[in-house]
């Protein structure tokens, strides 16, 4: 007996309205289909108020274009306006800013102007300095000695008696001395070095004799304990070999220290030494 295909009932629809509307929307026309779509998505809270152009294929199936895909820019009250409208507030907020790094640049490049026209402006060269004026701006850095003092002055002038002259009233001002030169030279000096070297370099500074002489005797009677303290910072040991012993001499020798103190320190004397 033929099988007899049974329709679907109102129950049977109602039990599946999925089933139901897939079979309506396969058999329904074009515009019903559309229809059934805008009203689900109004329903969903996607209400469609712009106007559509429907795009029929020859299948029967529909094709729904926005009304603002045909032209560039976006319509007037589309989702995409206030954006603009942000965009707008936002550079407006910003032109503030903008003023300042105006103002910024502009004042710096006047200032920079400014100095350009001075530095290139004819006559408006930095006024030579005196001679008088490099002695003390010499003599304000550190001492100098009345030699050493006439060495650094000399490429300034061409009068040599001028130069002497200065030379002497400085010294009686007091801003020139020897003797304050030579105590600068022992106190920075004394704690690393010998008589010896010390005594050098007030003679290649050209320090009179009899001050020379009164600067050796005040470092001989400290001779001996500043040796050994030099000696302990960079040995601290006795030599035990005779390898040992000469490169420990060769060392305070090359200090300025003489020979007689030299052995003491590495004989390990510990009283003191005057004079020689």
């Amino acid at each position: 007996m033929p099988h007899k295909a049974s329709t679907p009932s109102t129950s049977d629809e109602a039990e599946h309205p999925r089933d139901a509307r897939r079979i309506t929307r396969r058999v329904g026309s074009p515009r019903t289909d559309t229809q059934s779509r805008d009203a689900h998505a109004s329903a969903r809270g996607f209400a469609h108020s712009e106007p559509r152009h429907d795009l029929h294929d020859g299948g029967g199936a529909v094709f729904e274009v926005p009304f603002e895909a045909f032209f560039d820019a976006p319509a007037e009250g589309s989702p995409e306006a206030p954006n603009e409208t942000g965009r707008g507030a936002q550079h407006e907020e910003a032109e503030p800013q903008t003023d300042r790094f105006e103002r910024t640049s502009t004042s710096r490049a006047s200032r920079n102007s400014r100095n350009s026209r001075t530095n290139e402006a004819p006559g408006r060269q930095r006024p030579e300095r005196s001679l008088k004026g490099r002695a003390l701006g010499y003599l304000s850095r550190r001492e100098y000695s009345r030699a050493e003092l006439s060495r650094k002055l000399m490429p300034f002038t061409e009068n040599a008696d001028e130069l002497e002259a200065l030379l002497d009233a400085l010294e009686r001002e007091g801003w020139l001395s020897d003797a304050r030169f030579a105590e600068s030279v022992v106190y920075r000096r004394a704690a690393r070095v010998g008589a010896g070297r010390i005594v050098s370099e007030l003679k290649r500074h050209a320090v009179g004799d009899e001050l020379i002489e009164e600067v050796n005797a005040q470092l001989r009677e400290t001779e001996l304990a500043r040796a050994r303290a030099v000696w302990q910072k960079k040995y601290g040991q006795l030599p035990e070999t005779p390898a040992e012993r000469a490169r420990q001499a060769r060392f305070l020798a090359a200090r300025g220290f003489s020979m007689s103190i030299i052995g003491k320190i590495l004989k390990g004397i510990e009283d003191s030494f005057e004079g020689e």
